[in-house]
């Protein structure tokens, strides 16, 4: 096995443990604050419509700042691709989809279905959901700017949890999911036509 084929075995491992980690947080967390983190997780073809039509406007923000001629969108974009794009490149379309998943699901059980939650019941169901999105973005701040579009999107994951009749987590986490996987392909494609250019 060469060297690079066992650092992006690592990279890929250690990316699914720590998403993975989140869930066991989100567990403990919820035995403290005696929410259950799974509790508003139903499934039906009405909320896999919402978070696959919800996944768009993230998509659309993708291409968005992509075009922006700003050096600190090509920053995010110089990072990306150092940290991550070389490993994504070594997989398999579903294996992105699998990390993307794990991602999804466990980013949103901790953060949607027991902190924005648990902060709700404490500060109020608008300034839960800003302080629930902050750290989110506080936690994904690799540079300041990303940190800012992390806090968005995460204030967007976190009112699409209402979309619907009732409180539904599966809706963030299908956008999350679908949304990360767009971008892992998109991180994949970017790095591929810069190789052959």
């Amino acid at each position: 096995m060469s060297l690079s084929t066992t650092s992006s075995d690592h990279f890929f491992k250690t990316a699914c443990y720590f998403e993975a980690f989140f869930v066991v947080t989100a567990v403990v967390l919820g035995w403290m604050t005696d929410i259950n983190p799974f509790a508003d997780v139903y499934f039906s073809e009405t909320v896999v419509f919402y978070g696959l039509i919800g996944t768009l406007p993230l998509i659309l923000l993708y291409f968005i700042t992509e075009k922006m001629p700003f050096n600190s969108f090509k920053e995010i974009k110089k990072i990306l691709l150092e940290t991550m794009g070389g490993s994504l490149q070594k997989y398999h379309w579903t294996d992105l989809l699998v990390l993307a998943t794990i991602t999804g699901i466990s980013e949103e059980v901790l953060f949607r279905g027991v902190l924005q939650p648990w902060l709700e019941q404490s500060l109020g169901m608008g300034i839960g959901l800003i302080v629930s999105s902050l750290v989110f973005g506080l936690l994904h701040a690799i540079t300041p700017l990303y940190g800012l579009l992390a806090t968005l999107i995460s204030y967007y994951l976190g009112w699409s949890l209402d979309i619907g009749e009732s409180r539904n987590l599966f809706t963030p986490i299908i956008i999350h999911t679908f949304y990360d996987f767009f971008a892992f392909m998109a991180l994949v494609h970017s790095l591929s036509k810069k190789t052959h250019d």
